[in-house]
């Protein structure tokens, strides 16, 4: 099983990062630069677990992702794909939201393990971590700035 990891340091309380990521539904409106429109399948809300994020990329791309857990207190989430372009198998990820006790600001952590083929696990493993997680930092870190 193969691992992708990303972390960064964002200027704002762990409260208000976590308000910002904490829906589910909500990653077109923080994570704009690669999610075009996304919505929750069947009425449910995007902190309920089981809910279907059903959501389109800006290049057209459709993905399907379950949320699996969703803690307020410990301010994170865990999904896996239902349906993806991507050639891996057994994803699942999670978003963290933790204080920076020196100084203030939150860590935030994202991560996922998955199956693929062996020739493929470096390439999985930069794209999550450099592509989509980086790529949403970026944006958080805008946001806050």
């Amino acid at each position: 099983m193969a691992k992708s990891y990303a972390s960064t340091v964002i200027g704002a309380s762990p409260d208000e990062v976590w308000a910002h990521v904490r829906d589910f539904n909500g990653l077109a409106t923080w994570h704009s630069g690669l999610v075009a429109q996304s919505e929750i399948e069947d009425g449910l809300a995007g902190d309920q677990v089981g809910a279907i994020r059903s959501f389109t990329l800006t290049d057209e791309t459709h993905l399907r992702e379950k949320l699996l857990a969703h803690s307020d207190l410990e301010r994170s989430y865990t999904y896996d794909f239902q349906k993806t372009p991507f050639d891996v198998d057994n994803y699942c990820a999670t978003l963290r939201v933790t204080p920076v006790t020196d100084g203030g600001g939150s860590f935030v952590e994202w991560w996922t393990t998955f199956d693929c083929d062996r020739d493929q696990q470096g390439h999985w493993t930069d794209f999550f971590a450099s592509q989509v997680f980086q790529g949403g930092f970026d944006a958080l870190k805008a946001h806050f700035a």
